[in-house]
């Protein structure tokens, strides 16, 4: 068993698919209209073959309650690793990403959260060897 699709609920679909592209630089892999909305899947270049991740319109009233409170709350609602941690923090930095937190050491990881102008926070983390 493998995970082949992961994602997150998004505001605006147009905006989020050019924050993952243009700025976290994702590579769109589907983009299938579905009436008012798209099956908006990205890869990264990075990452495992066969892995998408799926901008979903945040449409299902219970599921944008539950991301909202998330959101509020602080909680990241999913997780990108990276292999220089300070270093991809400050190239983000530099194109206008807003950090809710530094970097930090958190035991075997070293991690730091911040928005995705879409609804959501993500945490990016680093393995600490």
């Amino acid at each position: 068993m493998k995970i082949n699709l992961a994602g997150v609920p998004v505001h605006d679909q147009e905006k989020a698919l050019k924050f993952y592209t243009e700025v976290l630089g994702f590579e769109k892999k589907e983009d299938v209209p579905m009436g008012e909305h798209r099956w908006l899947t990205l890869t990264s270049p990075e990452g495992a073959h066969g892995v998408e991740f799926l901008l979903e319109p945040m449409g299902f009233p219970p599921a944008a309650e539950y991301y909202k409170a998330l959101y509020e709350a602080g909680i990241p609602a999913t997780s990108f690793e990276s292999s220089n941690l300070d270093q991809e923090v400050e190239k983000l930095k530099s194109l206008g990403v807003v950090f809710k937190t530094e970097p930090m050491e958190m035991g075997q990881v070293k991690m730091a959260v911040f928005d995705d102008t879409c609804g959501n926070y993500i945490c990016l983390t680093e393995r600490i060897k």
